[in-house]
């Protein structure tokens, strides 16, 4: 329930009518694109969270097997992502509440304009923020109860709405009846919404259940469950939503429009309204505070310990990574991270760019998941591996090849900035505790280094169809990151490192196989 709590948030608000103004009807495909790269990518990370399952693991993986500098920029990104997560969702709740239609709300029509959040809706965003960390400040306790019943409102209401909108208005006819039609937009259209429709964003709360780890019950069997079956049913539930948007339009709206010229604030609270489901749209209003604000708090918790599994590598001042000792909640974390997103969410407010931001810093943490727990595998096959993929030789690169295409498909420089702006820390303190074996640690992460600049280049010289000066055309481009990405991969997973922190995790990984034995002990009796 966590695991769906966080993964249906403002995604099904906004992500079917992004992706449609992207794709038109080909965005069904998109939301089976993104499920599948999401979905190997998370095949390999249930290895690494049961076997090292610790709070912020995301952001300890690459270090212990390539050391520090690729340990920074993987954790860099993934917290970035994160941390961008939080107002996203409370921008999504103030977008929705400023097309109230009620006249006692008329206030709030001033919280948007042109798409944009005001300095008055700012001010609600905030608060909205606020909220989410005094829900985390408390107990772990609380925010599993609250996640868990707010979790059954959010799968209701998207459920519902598919009913409705599928029972009061079906064209399947807009679906087309030629191959144009249908892909009015090229089929380069449709990979180029996994990444700027927010497809991908609205899959990337699994990891939410990793970087809980160390305060799941039962690892071994929760943290898969937790994250297959919040994939699958959030999986279904946005691809189904994206059919029923599409058939729901009346076709002469898309004759005069085009899909790219569909244009809504609230867009299913909206499509209700011109439906004349009126009593459907109150409850999509009331749901676009329930669905980011259940998102909200579970990010919340998510970052929180992200940033203080940052401080554990090192490279950020020690007092953030501060733990309650009584609670084990990082607190001064928590707070920091909710004051860094007010920051973030003053600079960029609109949904469509913070989900760029987050899709791009996501991926670019995600392309060291595979290499990583390979480099496991070779580095420590006598570890504890409650769970161990059979398939990984072949689901590895696949992942790997997946995450890069995804990365090609976004808007490349916005992450490169992202991680830029993280290398003065590392060199900081790499430079304040062991610059003598910094050389070391530069050595196990120079594919990744060169990766980026190859990514960054392609990315230039690419086709028009997503952004490149079209010096290799589509699908061309396509191949030749396939190609160049199967070769980092190799470069990759050979050059890892035994170094201090790989001794961490065969701490974390002893003390899982200890419990596990007291368990098994516990069990027979």
């Amino acid at each position: 329930m966590l695991g769906l709590g966080s993964l249906i948030g403002s995604g099904w608000l906004f992500g079917s009518w992004e992706a449609t103004k992207v794709a038109g009807p080909a965005a069904i495909i998109s939301w089976f694109v993104g499920a599948v790269i999401i979905g190997v990518i998370a095949y390999n990370y249930i290895e690494l969270g049961t076997m090292l399952p610790e709070s912020g693991g995301m952001s300890k993986y690459a270090q212990y097997t390539h050391g520090s500098l690729l340990g920074f920029i993987a954790s860099w990104a993934n917290w970035i992502s994160l941390i961008t997560l939080i107002p996203i969702e409370a921008v999504a709740a103030v977008q929705y509440m400023g097309s109230w239609p009620w006249s006692w709300a008329s206030f709030t029509h001033s919280f948007i304009k042109n798409g944009t959040i005001t300095t008055t809706g700012l001010l609600v965003v905030f608060l909205f923020i606020i909220i989410f960390t005094l829900f985390n400040y408390w107990s772990v306790s609380l925010l599993t109860r609250f996640t868990s019943f707010i979790s059954i409102f959010k799968i209701g209401i998207p459920v519902l709405t598919i009913l409705m909108l599928f029972l009061s208005s079906f064209h399947p006819e807009n679906f087309g009846t030629n191959l144009h039609e249908f892909m009015p937009y090229g089929s380069s259209a449709i990979f180029r919404a996994t990444t700027v429709s927010g497809i991908i964003f609205s899959f990337n709360a699994f990891q939410t259940v990793i970087n809980m780890g160390s305060e799941i019950e039962n690892p071994k069997m929760n943290i898969r469950r937790g994250i297959v079956f919040s994939l699958l049913i959030s999986a279904v539930i946005y691809i189904l939503l994206q059919a029923v948007f599409i058939t729901a339009l009346e076709p002469q709206t898309i004759a005069k429009a085009g899909w790219s010229g569909i244009n809504f604030n609230s867009p299913f609270a909206d499509l209700a309204i011109l439906l004349g489901i009126h009593w459907l749209s109150v409850l999509l209003y009331m749901d676009a505070f329930v669905s980011p604000f259940g998102t909200g708090v579970s990010f919340v918790a998510s970052t929180g310990r992200a940033l203080a599994a940052m401080i554990d590598n090192k490279h950020l001042p020690h007092f953030l990574g501060k733990v309650d000792k009584n609670l084990g909640i990082p607190r001064v974390a928590i707070v920091t991270n909710s004051l860094l997103s007010m920051v973030l969410v003053s600079i960029f407010r609109s949904w469509g760019t913070l989900a760029s931001v987050i899709s791009t810093a996501t991926l670019i943490a995600y392309l060291t998941g595979p290499v990583t727990v390979v480099s496991f595998r070779k580095m420590a096959p006598e570890f504890n591996r409650p769970v161990k993929n059979s398939n990984l030789k072949f689901m590895a690169p696949l992942a790997f090849v997946l995450s890069s295409l995804a990365v090609y498909w976004a808007m490349w420089p916005t992450t490169i900035q992202v991680i830029l702006i993280g290398l003065p820390f590392y060199i900081y303190y790499e430079w304040k505790t062991d610059w003598f074996k910094t050389k070391k640690q530069i050595a196990g992460s120079l594919w990744m280094i060169f990766y980026l600049a190859f990514l960054t280049l392609i990315s230039f010289i690419g086709s028009k169809d997503f952004n490149g000066l079209g010096i290799i055309p589509y699908p061309f481009d396509f191949l030749v990151v396939i190609v160049v990405s199967l070769f980092f991969y190799h470069w990759g997973t050979e050059s890892r490192l035994f170094t201090k922190y790989f001794k961490q995790a065969k701490r974390v990984n002893n003390l899982t196989k200890r419990k596990g034995g007291q368990k098994s002990s516990q069990e027979e009796k």
